[in-house]
């Protein structure tokens, strides 16, 4: 197969494709070392035409009890816009699509790396328009994709980046199967990067739920429901784990953003983090997402980090 590195579209953009034998060289203007240094851009999706759709056991369960209010959900997607203003994050925003009501995730449709942007594939099929809404947005600010999920499903959810080089890759089976998985670990093992696969079970939907970095060797976990294995795999790495409580956990409270410089941005459902991270001294937006997080997602599937500071 031949080597393919750089395809230029309309003389605006460029597709870079991964270097099948690795050392791909990273981003200068975009990407990140890891999930805890600074973060100065970040991509969101609007809410304008949110809705309660049932894309996981999650938004199935509310479905049933309590469906989400549209316009409390839009309006706490405000103040989360504004948390990320009030903190000198730029954000970039993807254009509204009425077609694409769940447009609002955009930690789904593509993960942003240190060489690229990959695009991932979405298990429900009335999301898959997300991911071209997606493409057409990197494309407008000049963002190269280093490649494109083709076996198998998988959502950006599921995409971990523990430390620098260091991925930890989440596969339910209902929204990131094994095959799409395998195929996403292939490409960074071939950058030189540890990846580790986390078979969950699909009623958590993404890893991001259960295991989400906090500052460097540190991680909020529900200890209640990740397997041990991944709980000692972090330890061995030197990270301290700050304990998520199963019910915090439920309510989309270890799915929160590390903004660098510890603060956070974390719903105010997360009272055991919050209160653990502010007697750390962080400082901690916190952010009533309640109603939105009806719809299956928390405060980092909203959030596509574009670029961090070292």
């Amino acid at each position: 197969m031949n080597r393919i590195e750089q395809i230029h579209v309309d003389d605006a953009f460029t597709l870079r494709r991964r270097n099948l034998a690795g050392g791909t060289k990273p981003l200068k203007h975009w990407g990140f070392r890891n999930e805890t240094d600074r973060l100065t851009d970040v991509l969101l999706g609007s809410p304008a035409y949110l809705r309660h759709m049932a894309t996981s056991s999650l938004s199935r369960k509310h479905l049933r009890e309590a469906p989400c209010n549209i316009q409390t959900a839009q309006a706490q997607h405000k103040e989360l816009a504004s948390a990320y203003e009030h903190f000198g994050v730029d954000i970039h925003w993807l254009e509204p699509e009425v077609e694409l009501p769940m447009q609002v995730y955009t930690r789904d449709s593509s993960v942003m790396t240190p060489y690229g942007v990959v695009i991932t594939a979405m298990a429900n099929w009335w999301r898959r328009g997300e991911n071209y809404a997606a493409i057409r947005a990197y494309e407008k600010m000049g963002i190269p994709i280093y490649d494109m999920v083709t076996s198998g499903t998988f959502e950006g959810g599921d995409f971990n980046v523990i430390e620098e080089g260091c991925v930890l890759i989440g596969c339910g089976g209902a929204r990131t199967q094994e095959e799409g998985a395998r195929q996403v670990a292939e490409w960074f093992e071939k950058e030189g990067w540890e990846v580790r696969l986390a078979f969950i079970d699909e009623y958590y939907v993404h890893i991001d739920l259960m295991v989400v970095p906090i500052a460097p060797k540190l991680t909020a976990v529900c200890l209640a429901c990740t397997e041990p294995g991944i709980v000692d795999w972090l330890k061995a790495k030197g990270h301290e784990i700050i304990d998520v409580p199963f019910q915090d956990t439920m309510a989309l409270g270890c799915n929160f953003m590390s903004l660098g410089n510890d603060r956070i941005i974390a719903p105010t459902a997360s009272k055991s983090l919050i209160g653990q991270l502010k007697a750390r001294g962080f400082e901690v937006a916190a952010v009533d997402t309640s109603e939105i997080s009806k719809t299956g997602g928390g405060i980092h599937c909203m959030a596509q980090a574009l670029r961090r500071a070292a």
